[in-house]
């Protein structure tokens, strides 16, 4: 038998803390697929004296990561810290180190991925980071290497389960999103502070490290168009089924004649599709290769095993040397993709617009008139009879041909201007596949 790997696990959260537990409980399997025994040398956290009903001997953990940038027996190093500091700092310090890094971490990797990566090529090191992106779902290593032959045309993704899991009840149940909210946090799939899940910001993250993966581009992830769930109510879901959709918040980016658009935003998409039955907190991803075609991922997204599960992939990727192979050509900028030329706003597409109108002769016309202004095509009009408790103003429902969004987006704050509106529109993009 081989000499074992001894890796370090930094960071004994939920997902730390599987992580320790299938290298364990696992060892016999991890063995045979990585050719050698894997063991845990060292463990660094905040709290060593708290249980995590993990089999680890109690001198192997530290609050000190030096026990692992220094210890010269480790050669891997699972980064399983969140957010970006002392995140980065110590991604910084393993690298210098001469450890080989696993991560899940997406909103470091979106924040710093440029500088960590040259870091690590400089230092003949890699980085692995299936687990920041989708979970279980290993996307990152289908986008990396078994579509290597493809040049990715477009990429949609419902990338995190906790909005997920709000839209999908409010659909079933017929309930308010503060509701669901209060129940996803009680499930444990939405923390105290939502934000980040809720406000399209975690999925934007992951959207950038896909694009960098498909794209061969850094986008700033701030920089990506972003809009949450927080203004989706039922009025929106029930208008949207009535018409064939559900509603998601979905991830997008396409190339196309070398521009790059992108967008996170929740949107209408056809019922039926894999998207619209993609339910509760799982993610999924569909992308479309010029020589594969269509292909479609879907599994949880998040939670502690699942997420375990694609750490101890890539470190069994890094063990066998799989990692160092791939990494030699990931975070390699696309010269065909530059970006100076990526255009984040513009999508080409149909529209769904719901207008809070005034219950009087002449403003359908009057919208309309405005969507004409901006040539705007409609396709469909739905009113409703007007309810009591809406105060004399009434729904008016407009599905739009494909336009582009910068000509909708004037449009839409063009009717808001106008005194034939008593509340701010809402508009969403409507997907057919």
């Amino acid at each position: 038998m081989a000499e074992p790997v001894r890796v370090g696990v930094v960071g004994l959260g939920t997902v730390g803390s599987g992580v320790v537990r299938l290298l364990v409980e696992s060892a016999d399997h991890i063995t045979r697929h990585a050719g050698r025994p894997i063991v845990v040398e060292r463990a660094v956290c905040r709290d060593v004296g708290k249980d995590r009903g993990i089999k680890l001997a109690a001198d192997r953990i530290s609050t000190d990561i030096r026990t692992v940038s220094q210890d010269p027996s480790i050669s891997v190093a699972a980064l399983l810290v969140g957010g970006l500091e002392p995140a980065r700092s110590m991604m910084v310090e393993l690298l210098e180190n001469g450890k080989d890094v696993v991560t899940a971490n997406k909103a470091l990797l979106a924040e710093h991925g440029p500088e960590l990566f040259e870091l690590a090529r400089k230092k003949g090191r890699s980085i692995a980071f299936e687990a920041a992106v989708a979970g279980g779902i290993p996307i990152v290593a289908a986008i990396g290497e078994c579509l290597a032959a493809n040049r990715i045309e477009r990429i949609r993704g419902i990338l995190n389960g906790t909005s997920n899991f709000i839209l999908s009840k409010m659909e079933e149940d017929g309930a308010d999103y503060a509701d669901v909210l209060k129940l996803a946090q009680a499930k444990g799939y939405a923390e105290a502070d939502p934000a980040m899940d809720v406000d399209g910001t975690d999925a934007t993250q992951k959207l950038a490290i896909l694009a960098h993966l498909a794209f061969g581009v850094w986008v700033p992830w701030a920089e990506i168009p972003r809009t949450g769930i927080e203004g989706i109510d039922q009025g929106l879901m029930t208008y949207a089924s009535e018409l064939g959709y559900r509603i998601r918040l979905v991830a997008r980016a396409s190339r196309s004649d070398g521009e790059l658009a992108m967008k996170v935003a929740p949107a209408l998409v056809k019922i039926g599709t894999p998207l619209a039955e993609t339910r509760g907190a799982y993610n999924a991803v569909s992308l479309v290769g010029d020589a594969v075609g269509r292909m479609f991922f879907h599994g949880l997204g998040a939670g502690q095993m699942p997420t375990a599960s694609a750490v101890v992939a890539d470190i069994i990727d890094t063990v066998v040397g799989r990692a160092a192979i791939t990494f030699r050509t990931t975070g390699v900028l696309d010269a065909e993709s530059p970006a100076a030329r990526i255009d984040t706003a513009d999508l080409h597409e149909r529209h769904f617009l719901r207008v809070t109108a005034s219950d009087r002769p002449g403003v359908l016309s009057r919208i309309t008139g405005i969507l004409g202004e901006h040539r705007i095509s409609i396709a469909s009009v739905i009113q409703h009879e007007p309810s009591e408790a809406a105060g004399g103003a009434v729904p008016l429902v407009i599905m739009t041909h494909a336009c582009g969004a910068n000509a909708m987006k004037k449009a839409v704050a063009h009717i808001d201007a106008s005194d034939v509106v008593s509340a701010p529109s809402v508009c969403l993009s409507v997907l057919e596949e």
